[in-house]
């Protein structure tokens, strides 16, 4: 058989042997304490007050992600300012940590730093060498099929969770196949965000769930 070439952005979320019913029975109340840490980290918008009354806003960023800098700064100076990388890799790592808690991948509580069982690897690229200048300006585009799969892999991957709620409350187990369809999912969103918006890679994501 062909062996499959790996791709450059990877995610993977260590099995648990057995998680906490406690925990899975009332992880949407759990989890709101730091989804409001999360929402304040994010600051995707920043606001001025005109004199009129009137707020004028404007956006630099996708849900905290440096996107439109690194665009421009990829395109001109045909540099990723490591800081900005370490940035964006950072917060996607969180925000991760965040969907991995919520999906009941994990009982471990999201941290704000570190990596827990959720292992996230991006590539930090060297722009002359390993992107070209003028596809950042069209990656949002070319990446349009994948939104419509992720759709639909989305809506099934809710359903698939609450399927996996129920089984871990009367097992203490997520069910092997369940979890490697979630972490699948997140996964390949993981590909899409990493080629689309943090643009660490010109590699056009793989339409698959798998490593």
């Amino acid at each position: 058989m062909a062996q499959v070439e790996s791709y450059p952005v990877s995610l993977t979320v260590d099995y648990p042997d057995r998680l906490d019913r406690f925990s899975t029975l009332f992880r949407l109340l759990l989890v709101i304490p730091i989804l409001i840490v999360a929402g304040l980290v994010v600051g995707a918008l920043s606001g001025a007050d005109d004199g009129s009354g009137n707020n004028w806003r404007y956006a630099f960023a996708t849900g905290g992600l440096l996107v439109l800098p690194t665009v421009l700064m990829i395109l001109f100076r045909r540099k990723y300012p490591r800081w900005w990388f370490d940035w964006n890799r950072e917060l996607l790592s969180f925000f991760i940590r965040i969907e991995a808690y919520l999906s009941l991948l994990t009982d471990q509580y999201p941290s704000t730093d570190e990596e827990q069982a959720v292992h996230v690897q991006l590539p930090y690229p060297d722009v002359e060498t390993d992107l070209n200048r003028w596809l950042p300006l069209v990656k949002w585009l070319l990446a349009i099929p994948h939104y419509v799969v992720l759709a639909f892999l989305n809506i099934a991957a809710f359903v698939v969770i609450i399927i996996a709620w129920f089984a871990i409350l009367i097992t203490g187990r997520y069910p092997r196949d369940l979890f490697n369809f979630v972490l699948g999912v997140m996964r390949y969103e993981t590909r899409v965000v990493a080629y689309a918006l943090l643009l660490v890679t010109d590699r056009y994501p793989p339409f698959r769930l798998g490593a």
